[in-house]
């Protein structure tokens, strides 16, 4: 050990930073709204989803799979729809099942709200992509549980917090593929919209965004799936859904229930993945 050198305090300085925070004028406010808005959308996800007949929506979900490939002929996503939710019905997991595709639902869709406009931004302004590309590289390297901490100092334990770590493991490949996705698209393609005189939002919503929708929705993919995964880790916090089943059944070492968590967790996993894969019309064939 370097004896010589001082020990730095940072620990002390990063917990005044997040009381000051916590106790500041105004971002009270904020914090609040966060907790109320994200607590609000996952409950209205999860009572509207939970007052459908699972028979029902497991009808309609595989009827949505259907029409999605129904020009493909492949048919195995419908059928994965129906068997896999049905089975999961069949275990007495579908209460959990709602819940985790609630937290899911509202994860993903905060991260693309933020995500899609970061990425635009970032794929518009060199300085801004300087500026962003670390903290994403930060933020795809930091250990998921790493995101618990200020997740819990600012929002205390339970779904709220566990939405919000999730958002923030999940959100960087939204953002940067969004970013890759426009700045790929020909210069060819912009210099011809230019020659027609279309302004700068013509040009975003009319070229850039059509022709990376495949690029950005494979960021949709993977957003999804990352805050799938965050779903065990998050239970630690007091998130319910299959992943606090998970983290019970290791907790107990209880295989039987271990097993038809971590099943139920795969199954939701793979058709989340195909349904989004779906939506890509140039991965429908994958």
């Amino acid at each position: 050990m370097l004896d010589f050198l001082p020990r730095l305090p940072v620990g002390t300085w990063a917990e005044n930073f997040v009381d000051w925070l916590r106790n500041a004028e105004g971002f009270e406010f904020i914090f609040e709204g966060i907790r109320n808005s994200v607590g609000w959308t996952t409950g209205v996800l999860n009572s509207f989803f939970g007052l459908i007949p699972p028979i029902v929506l497991i009808l309609i979900l595989t009827v949505i799979g259907y029409m999605l490939v129904r020009k493909t002929g492949k048919f195995g996503l419908p059928i994965l729809i129906f068997f896999g939710l049905l089975f999961i019905e069949s275990i007495d997991y579908w209460d959990d099942l709602i819940l985790t595709l609630s937290l899911v639902i509202t994860a993903t869709l905060i991260s693309v709200i933020i995500g899609v406009p970061a990425g635009i931004w970032m794929a518009k302004n060199d300085v801004v992509r300087n500026i962003v590309t670390p903290i994403l590289d930060f933020m795809q390297t930091m250990p998921a549980f790493v995101y618990l901490i200020p997740a819990v100092a600012f929002f205390s334990i339970g779904i709220v917090p566990g939405v919000i770590a999730s958002v923030i493991f999940a959100m960087p490949p939204t953002v940067r593929l969004t970013n890759l996705g426009i700045r790929q698209v020909p210069k060819e393609t912009i210099e011809a919209s230019d020659a027609f005189g279309s302004t700068s939002n013509q040009k975003l919503f009319k070229v850039q965004l059509p022709m990376a929708k495949v690029t950005i929705m494979a960021g949709v993919n993977q957003t999804i799936m990352l805050a799938l995964s965050m779903v065990v880790i998050a239970a630690m916090i007091g998130t319910d859904g299959i992943g606090r089943q998970v983290y019970y059944a290791v907790g107990r070492n209880d295989m039987a229930m271990g097993f038809e968590a971590g099943i139920s967790l795969v199954i939701l996993a793979i058709i989340l993945d195909r349904l989004t894969q779906a939506l890509n019309p140039e991965k429908r064939q994958a």
